[in-house]
């Protein structure tokens, strides 16, 4: 049943949403959260360390390292919209949120996601140019193609959040504000409200379909076309190297597509909430942290860039 018109003094109140979090249940949740602050800064630093060393070694001025830069720009800010607002909850203990605050932190949360989505198609479409086209990528992958292409991103994120953030906010909601997420989502938002919104499910079920269809065709594509050159090349060595460059796309393109499509793909009657909750937390806040990792470690060039940015401090410091 929806709520009827409340009383003045508990009016304000009443119309906020409250936030499970993560450990509500847990006998452990001090611990827990102080780990997802850990997790946090982690995703914080290297993200930003990561853009500042894109930006001010010119061996990294290049297409790929351009959109690494814009990734880890994305997943700062993803991490930025959704945890905070856990971690003062748990210290302050009050873990509502306004209905002007959900929108705002839905709005966020679907354009940033939005965006990476089509930025890893982007970057598998650069991969396929850099292998397979060699003598043309400095012509496909030009300055003003990359910008085009990032511009593009951002774009189609921001209209997935305009659509289906106002919408789902219109919807009434019950006298239970009790959401089972960590913070404002879109399934979890539903699921409280008094209306009949299967109709809006199955339009954001197939909206959701079609977004991930055309990065996916793009990807797919791109590795497979590929793959098959790798395979007819004779060199190992060669091999090794056209792996090596598209081994940590592939990684967090598994990461990112893996957890988000069983939230927003896979039907709702094949998870509950709390698994829900788990796999959001899995591409908010260990993605973030996991693609500095698997961009800095297992690259070359971005170990081969901090080395000469810390040796020569280390050499002044010596004299």
């Amino acid at each position: 049943m929806c709520s009827g018109n409340p009383t003045s003094q508990n009016q304000t109140a009443s119309t906020d949403f409250i936030l499970t979090g993560l450990f509500a249940e847990s006998k452990h949740a001090a611990l827990l959260y102080t780990l997802t602050f850990i997790l946090f800064l982690m995703a914080l630093t290297g993200n930003a360390f990561l853009i500042l060393l894109i930006h001010s070694e010119p061996r990294l001025h290049t297409p790929m390292y351009f959109f690494i830069s814009q990734l880890a720009l994305m997943d700062l800010m993803y991490i930025c919209v959704t945890v905070p607002k856990m971690l003062v909850g748990q210290v302050t203990g009050d873990h509502t949120i306004s209905p002007a605050g959900c929108g705002t932190q839905m709005f966020f949360y679907l354009t940033l996601a939005g965006a990476e989505v089509f930025l890893l198609a982007a970057m598998a479409y650069d991969r396929y140019a850099a292998v397979c086209r060699p003598l043309h990528y400095p012509l496909l992958m030009n300055q003003k193609v990359c910008q085009l292409l990032v511009s593009a991103c951002w774009v189609l994120g921001m209209v997935d959040g305009l659509l289906l953030t106002p919408i789902t906010m219109s919807f009434p909601f019950g006298q239970s504000r009790k959401l089972l997420s960590f913070f404002c989502e879109t399934p979890a938002l539903l699921k409280l409200s008094c209306s009949d919104v299967s109709l809006y499910k199955t339009l954001m079920y197939l909206c959701c379909i079609l977004m991930l269809l055309a990065p996916i065709t793009i990807i797919s594509s791109s590795y497979t076309l590929i793959l098959r050159l790798i395979h007819r090349r004779n060199s190992a060595t060669g091999r090794r190297k056209a792996l090596a460059t598209c081994s940590s796309h592939m990684i967090t393109v598994l990461l990112f597509f893996g957890a988000s499509s069983y939230t927003y793909v896979l039907p709702s009657s094949y998870h509950t909430a709390e698994q829900d909750m788990t796999m959001s937390a899995f591409y908010t806040i260990f993605t973030p942290v996991l693609n500095p990792l698997v961009y800095s470690l297992r690259n070359k060039d971005v170990t081969g860039a901090l080395r000469s940015m810390i040796q020569p401090r280390m050499n002044q410091e010596k004299l």
